[in-house]
């Protein structure tokens, strides 16, 4: 779905890597107080119901380009810079500056009519809607695109601006994300982050990719969290194997969806006053599970093969959705089959954290053979050797709940910082020693595609999603 006159998406948003959002913040929160101007280029990235712009160049003022007199004003040659550099580039344009006073801003009549007199202009040379953002004293970014209609355009606000980086910083439209008011509920976690850090988890889109044994503690954790939006995905269906492991199933529900069991379970636990759940039946390698995710602000990757994680990690840099990610690895000897010990991993993927590649956490030439189906033949699984990790999947209930643990962790350091702690880095729990490392010194490796793909969102190299076998299989089965 593209951004045109006849398509109008359901929500608006606007990222912005934090090495971008440093430059800015330099910029334009002035010495002087004065108010200051810049131009951006943004790229465009589609969800399904959510279109959101993705700085990735900063174009500052050369000398003369703008006067700062308390207001500034911009002169017609960096407009023109600008729009020649937008088409260079194949971005739309984006025009920020600072106003003094605290929080979300609203716009003056001279903010108004300026923004607006840019918006034909731009789209005309983009083909993608001119954009506003103010940043204001207290470094809170709001933000509004502007939609011709009926040859007339006309200022629509951005539910959310995204900060992405180490730290996930999010400014939200009180009118189109509202706060949550206090309820007793709350009371305890209150007292742990504050009120103000509980709007801050509670307002934001999480999805959570995989429900199956760690994915469902997860989903009834944000629940219980107040957490009040929430995608869930996955494909596949209750088996019996499955029991031991899935929270809230039962047998009576063997046969029945992953998500819809999820749904469920976490209606019965929500402390929202008005959750907001979505069930989509799908893999995230799928075009309707991809588009469903891109529609979230940061995603809860639950998945143990490496086609899905693929994908999630192309999402955390190229769209400035952070991927909170985890694994399992039991291991047995090769010969006796006897227990030796399990190792889980938690780790925070996007702009300032390094890739699930670079981790080796997936391979891509072990991508190319889930694509092409071979993990769902019998045949070729039997030719593997008996250790192999295609072949092993046993886990038990506790590993899921401490990896799901971890990973809850990980999303509160990254989005509140409470006590100091931005970033845990990558941690991996030993079993048999029963202790946690952190490896906080982790880099990608030179030359890192994700990396060099950082918020150019639909504008790069297309994500390798297709058919897939295994939701293929899934669906012929629940048929």
């Amino acid at each position: 779905m593209k951004y045109s006159k006849e398509t109008k998406f359901e929500e608006l948003s606007i990222a912005i890597p934090i090495a971008l959002d440093t430059l800015l913040q330099d910029h334009l929160i002035r010495k002087d107080k004065q108010e200051d101007v810049a131009f951006a280029l943004y790229k465009p990235s589609h969800g399904l119901i959510r279109f959101s712009a993705l700085i990735h160049q900063i174009i500052l003022p050369e000398e003369e380009e703008r006067n700062v007199h308390g207001n500034v004003e911009i002169s017609s040659k960096y407009f023109k810079r600008a729009c020649m550099m937008a088409a260079k580039e194949k971005s739309g344009i984006v025009l920020l500056h600072s106003h003094t006073g605290p929080g979300w801003q609203g716009m003056s009549m001279d903010d108004f009519s300026s923004e607006r007199s840019y918006a034909s202009t731009v789209e005309t040379i983009t083909g993608l809607p001119f954009v506003g953002l103010t940043l204001a004293t207290d470094r809170v970014w709001s933000g509004r695109f502007w939609e011709e209609q009926n040859g007339w355009y006309e200022r629509r606000w951005a539910a959310t601006v995204r900060v992405v980086g180490k730290h996930l910083k999010v400014s939200f439209h009180d009118g189109l994300r509202p706060e949550p008011a206090f309820r007793e509920i709350y009371k305890r976690t209150a007292t742990v982050w504050g009120m103000a850090n509980h709007g801050q988890l509670a307002r934001l889109r999480i999805g959570i990719v995989g429900l199956g044994s760690v994915g469902s503690i997860v989903a009834e954790s944000l629940a219980r969290m107040g957490v009040e939006r929430l995608l869930l995905l996955d494909f596949d269906e209750v088996q019996l194997h499955n029991l031991d492991r899935l929270l809230g199933a039962t047998e009576s529900d063997v046969g029945l969806s992953k998500v819809l069991i999820a749904h469920r379970q976490i209606l019965k636990s929500a402390t929202a006053a008005n959750p907001q759940i979505k069930a989509v039946i799908s893999a995230v390698t799928e075009e309707d599970g991809y588009r469903n995710v891109l529609d979230c602000d940061l995603l809860f990757s639950c998945v143990d093969r490496p086609w899905p994680r693929q994908i999630q990690n192309h999402i955390a840099y190229n769209h400035l959705i952070p991927v909170i990610d985890g694994g399992i690895q039991v291991r047995f000897d090769p010969k006796t089959r006897i227990f030796k010990g399990a190792d889980w991993q938690a780790q925070v993927v996007g702009p300032e954290r390094p890739c699930l590649q670079c981790l080796k956490v997936f391979n891509p030439s072990d991508v190319g053979t889930e694509k092409a189906g071979l993990l769902d033949d019998p045949t070729y699984l039997e030719g593997l050797p008996v250790d192999h990790g295609f072949k092993r999947n046993e886990n038990i209930f506790p590993y899921s709940m401490n990896l799901a643990s971890l990973e809850v962790m990980q999303f509160i350091e990254m989005v509140t910082g409470i006590a100091d702690t931005f970033y845990y880095g990558t941690q991996r729990y030993t079993y048999n020693q029963g202790f946690i490392r952190t490896h906080d010194q982790l880099r990608c490796e030179d030359g890192c595609l994700y990396q060099g793909s950082i918020a150019l969102g639909d504008s790069a190299i297309p994500p390798s999603i297709g058919l897939d076998h295994s939701a293929e299989k899934a669906r012929k089965r629940q048929s």
